[in-house]
């Protein structure tokens, strides 16, 4: 496996998602904006303003951009990486929910609620082959209340969103859902969890249902929380690892199968996706230091829906 490092020094980054070009976009969670890389040069340049903080991205029906937003975080640093700063003030704000971004950077919002309640920190997304999607949203803890977050599922235009799991009903497991993604044949979701760093997977029964069945629930390593994912073509789940700093590669099984340390200390590795022709080339956000990450030799990515 080879490291290379693209670029370092921006905002707190999430959301790699390539464009059909080849380039690649990331989210910057902390200024609100949708970032353009080069991944040969390193340049940079603003695909868009959401305002808020971006999140998860992913690539829609007829070529535009879908983006989670959680309304807008504030960030300080703490040897000399970057994270959440409780106290602070986000450097923007926008209604939490979810946001179509076209790629010449008009942004039109979507959903911002589901069944009369406000969706509070949306987090990540991925398509399935039916033209819907499934988000996560983290939740948000206010003093000594908190509601811990769910998943669910929406349609692409606007018309419909429905909540499929929240931590109040029986057998979910879920505190702070982060990551989302599907099985290569799309009969299983996987929802990676911050708070106790574990994976979640449902069965697929129809777009936007699940098996009823309580959950299968894996663990990642010692001292891990758990930040967005991706899944391999032989439907492995890699999952960017909080304070590890890394990637854990889960088998469907749940087994651990593979740690892969970024070259430089990071906490806050957020997210992976996968890119190149053959989809052989990772791309690793590095959120604390503004950086992302190329890695070859790793893993040979899923292609997705869009």
């Amino acid at each position: 496996m080879e490291f290379r490092e693209i670029v370092s020094g921006l905002g707190f980054l999430e959301g790699p998602t390539v464009l059909p070009d080849g380039r690649l976009v990331v989210t910057d969670v902390e200024n609100g904006i949708l970032v353009l890389v080069d991944t040969e040069t390193g340049t940079t340049d603003t695909l868009a303003e959401t305002r808020g903080g971006p999140n998860g991205a992913a690539l829609g029906p007829g070529g535009d951009l879908y983006v989670v937003n959680n309304g807008g975080i504030a960030f300080a640093s703490h040897n000399g990486l970057k994270g959440g700063d409780p106290n602070g003030s986000p450097v923007s704000t926008a209604p939490s929910g979810v946001q179509r971004v076209s790629l010449d950077g008009h942004v039109t919002q979507l959903y911002t609620e589901c069944d009369g309640r406000p969706l509070l920190r949306p987090n990540d997304i991925v398509f399935d082959a039916h033209g819907g999607f499934y988000f996560t949203d983290t939740g948000r803890a206010d003093g000594r209340s908190a509601d811990l977050g769910g998943l669910y599922y929406a349609k692409a235009d606007g018309s419909a969103i429905v909540e499929l799991v929240h931590n109040t009903r029986p057998h979910v497991p879920l505190t702070q859902p982060n990551g989302v993604g599907l099985s290569p044949d799309g009969t299983v979701v996987y929802v990676s969890e911050t708070g106790h760093g574990r994976l979640a997977a449902w069965d697929v029964v129809a777009p936007g249902e699940l098996s009823v069945a309580k959950p299968r629930v894996s663990h990642g390593p010692s001292g891990a929380m758990f930040d967005s994912l991706a899944v391999d073509v032989e439907g492995n789940i890699c999952v960017a690892t909080l304070e590890l700093g890394g990637i854990t590669v889960l088998s469907p099984e749940g087994a651990i199968l593979e740690f892969v340390e970024v070259p430089v200390y990071d906490s806050h590795v957020t997210n992976i996706c996968f890119g190149g022709a053959d989809l052989d080339v990772a791309y690793i956000t590095s959120g604390g230091r503004g950086a992302i990450w190329e890695l070859t030799g790793f893993r040979t990515g899923l292609r997705l829906n869009h």
